[in-house]
């Protein structure tokens, strides 16, 4: 009898957990133009999950699925997206495209895929005039996470506060750093 009742315990947590996170609305939607970017693009994964912030990701073609592309950028706000981040190598439109149909926050990671990344680089930042998007450096999505909490955090209290610790175990990890370089003796280091 305590068996079964461990595995009723069990059970409920397991179906609440799975009730939670579909109720979870995201916030943040990660678009890349193909799964092959996402070892760029789980990085900015990681600084949501790591801040408990809901996201999407999803891979869309400004090229090959242009159609799928202009619903989900038009869809997005109505949806309750706060900030796309879009990340794309080479000709790398799909930022610009997105940004071009929607009023939210685009920022763009280029990808290095060819000619060193500049060629994606390029294309994301040099944006026409009225359609902006913010640019991270090539294969930069860490710091897109970052910056779509921080763009969050100027409405929201809680991930302010995230956003705030988060940037104090920077501040921290080089603290100990500059400490452990104490450490180390040359003949002529001088501290």
């Amino acid at each position: 009898m305590v068996r079964n009742y461990k595995f009723k315990v069990y059970f409920c947590l397991s179906i609440k957990d799975n009730y939670k996170k579909e109720d979870m609305k995201p916030l943040i939607s990660i678009i890349m133009g193909s799964t092959s970017d996402l070892k760029v693009m789980e990085k900015a994964a990681e600084i949501l999950e790591g801040m408990e912030i809901p996201f999407e990701m999803n891979a869309l073609s400004a090229h090959r699925t242009p159609a799928e592309v202009e619903k989900f950028a038009r869809g997005a706000a109505g949806r309750g997206i706060k900030v796309i981040i879009a990340g794309a190598g080479m000709a790398a439109h799909l930022p610009g495209v997105i940004a071009a149909m929607t009023p939210i926050p685009v920022i763009g990671v280029p990808i290095m895929a060819s000619l060193d990344g500049l060629d994606a680089l390029l294309a994301i930042v040099q944006m026409p005039p009225g359609i902006p998007v913010a640019t991270v450096a090539i294969d930069g999505a860490m710091n897109a996470g970052i910056l779509a909490a921080q763009m969050l955090a100027t409405g929201d209290p809680d991930v302010m506060q995230k956003t705030i610790s988060f940037k104090e175990g920077l501040k921290q990890k080089i603290v100990k750093a500059n400490e452990e370089l104490g450490a180390v003796r040359y003949k002529y280091k001088t501290n």
